[in-house]
């Protein structure tokens, strides 16, 4: 009987002990969730376990102008705070050495090739870029178009940039109210090959014709967006009406720069003048007097809205089907009231963007 009995005992300790073991090995066969492995029944499949917000640390974003300007030097620091507050990987801002499509494109391939899987680019040309955008969504690779948009159609998932036409019409209304409402104004502007300058243009014109004839619009002066051609340009003009121009208006970066520039050589604060973009030439003339304002675009909120976004698109979330491709990144004027404080009004524009964009156009599984 007592041999009977051990027999049983050791039989039963033997059936729990395999059942234990079948116990752990099925439980060692479920990695425990981490930073990247997430049930998917429950979060994003990049959210992470410890937060539920969206782990984007593999995301690589590469954001590439068109070629060397000084428009596009805040978006260096806009794209590295995006890497600090949305936990983006290794990410770059870099520019092609010349504005050659060639240039823009070898430099895009180069940066494929190093692992950068989302890209923000102003396109070398708003037709021909198309091709390689072409390839690198055909890659898996998202899209963005930052600070001016390229031609329909596009498989560019948005364009984030300045509404160039409500920039020029305020920047006008501004020297216009400078003006008490009434004078001779010119208006300098960018290339006329850029889209854009025809849409300035307009907008100036638009902004003059509701004083009813009180301002008027002397001459407009185009393609003065390089430093020869505005040097040239804009000195001759006041040389030879600067005493019958009661106003200057500006919608390029490079004539502001010139103009400002020329007005403080001139002594002459009596022309008002509103500019555009905040070269450090355009914010000093304001704080000493020689310009009203200057129309401030958002080059930092591109790069960083656009960073965000691309992380999104990369992750597997869609433009929603009603969502424009066109998204406003914002203008702000900067008088003497303001010049040392539009900086972080830039941000809050920028962060009021970045807080309802994925709600607002973005569609992403749950």
């Amino acid at each position: 009987m007592k041999s009977g009995k051990s027999t049983f005992i050791l039989l039963t300790l033997i059936t729990v002990m395999a059942v234990l073991l079948s116990a752990c090995g099925g439980a060692a066969t479920q990695p425990a969730p981490t930073a990247t492995s997430a049930p998917t029944t429950q979060l994003k499949p990049t959210a992470t376990a410890q937060t539920g917000k969206p782990n984007f640390s593999k995301i690589r974003v590469a954001i590439v102008p068109g070629g060397p300007h000084p428009y596009f030097l805040p978006m260096k620091p806009g794209l590295a705070d995006a890497v600090k507050d949305f936990g983006l990987g290794e990410s770059v801002f870099k520019s092609p050495a010349e504005w050659k499509l060639d240039a823009q494109n070898q430099l895009i391939h180069s940066l494929m090739a190093q692992g950068y899987n989302a890209f923000g680019i102003f396109p070398g040309d708003a037709n021909a870029s198309n091709a390689i955008v072409n390839e690198m969504v055909g890659q898996g690779i998202p899209v963005v178009a930052l600070g001016g948009c390229l031609n329909q159609p596009t498989k560019t998932s948005f364009c984030l940039a300045t509404d160039v036409a409500q920039s020029a019409y305020l920047g006008t209304k501004a020297l216009i109210k400078a003006l008490g409402g009434k004078g001779k104004i010119v208006h300098f502007t960018g290339f006329l090959v850029d889209p854009n300058t025809q849409k300035r243009i307009n907008a100036v014109k638009k902004a003059v014709a509701e004083t009813n004839g009180a301002v008027q619009l002397v001459e407009t002066i185009a393609d003065v967006d390089s430093q020869e051609a505005a040097d040239q340009k804009i000195n001759a003009y006041l040389a030879a009406h600067g005493k019958e121009t009661d106003g200057i208006i500006t919608t390029a970066y490079v004539p502001s720069t010139v103009a400002a520039t020329a007005l403080r050589n001139l002594g002459d604060k009596r022309i008002k003048m509103v500019g555009i973009d905040d070269d450090p030439i355009v914010l000093n003339a304001i704080r000493d007097g020689y310009l009203v304002g200057t129309m401030v675009q958002n080059p930092y909120g591109q790069a960083y809205v656009g960073a965000q976004v691309l992380a999104y698109l990369k992750t597997g979330c869609q433009p929603k089907a009603d969502a424009p491709h066109y998204i406003d990144s914002g203008t702000l004027l900067v008088t003497k009231d303001n010049v040392s404080t539009y900086k972080e009004e830039v941000k809050t524009l920028t962060k009021r963007i970045s807080k309802t964009f994925v709600d607002k156009y973005l569609s992403c599984s749950k």
